[in-house]
């Protein structure tokens, strides 16, 4: 069950369960007594061919799929754990990330390491999101669909999770009552929501999946080289 066929063949997802996110809640009693819950699949390194996966290898990228359904953690809205992403060896600038809905809705929460910045931007089917440098995040799904959603990344790096999680979360939680800040993260900026930032800069659009870009060799090269591309990374978010 929650196996995803791609490319032919079966994929088995790594699966976030209730209890790796009890640090991260935002109803905590709630928790305390709900049962150890699936709450969303992560299905990483896919390729249609092998032509394609020996491609993205060369270049340096990994593309995933991920599966949230709709689903309350008590009164809060559920959502992946949240990260960070780290330096690109020998630079001083974090690597990007770039997420495409596929199915249903999702609300992005992305925040600086300081929360000196803390953006929200919500995007349907076709849209590309970018997590720029120097931002971690969180996807939520506040929908009654289930989301779905592919990401290209640099492969061969950890992602860095225990900022959010000594923190107790995000800046913000997303609850039934709108989003409520987080009292251990009493420095925050003020969250402000924005349109999705348009992509075109990087070579992408709204009406074309981002899976055959990688095909295109060196297209996704700001993905691996971002200390490169700062130029298009400058004000993205405001």
């Amino acid at each position: 069950m929650n196996e995803l066929e791609f490319g032919g063949k079966t994929k088995e997802p790594d699966v976030r369960m209730l209890r790796d996110m009890d640090d991260v809640l935002y109803d905590k009693k709630w928790a305390i007594g709900a049962e150890n819950l699936e709450l969303y699949y992560m299905y990483r390194d896919l390729f249609l061919s092998r032509r394609d996966g020996d491609l993205f290898v060369e270049q340096g990228i990994r593309y995933d799929i991920t599966i949230i359904p709709p689903l309350m953690l008590g009164r809060e809205y559920v959502k992946t754990a949240g990260h960070y992403h780290p330096l690109v060896p020998g630079e001083t600038v974090t690597y990007p990330e770039v997420y495409e809905v596929l199915e249903g809705e999702a609300t992005y929460l992305l925040q600086k390491e300081d929360l000196s910045d803390v953006v929200v931007v919500r995007a349907m089917g076709g849209d590309k999101v970018i997590v720029p440098p120097g931002y971690g995040h969180i996807t939520i799904n506040e929908s009654n669909k289930r989301l779905k959603m592919a990401n290209f990344v640099a492969r061969g790096f950890s992602s860095i999770y225990d900022p959010i999680k000594e923190r107790g979360g995000g800046a913000y939680f997303l609850t039934e009552d709108g989003f409520v800040e987080n009292p251990r993260c009493e420095e925050a900026a003020p969250l402000r929501e924005i349109e999705v930032p348009k992509v075109k800069s990087l070579g992408l659009s709204r009406n074309r999946e981002i899976y055959p870009i990688g095909r295109e060799r060196g297209k996704l090269d700001w993905l691996v080289r971002p200390q490169d591309f700062a130029d298009l990374f400058e004000g993205f978010l405001d």
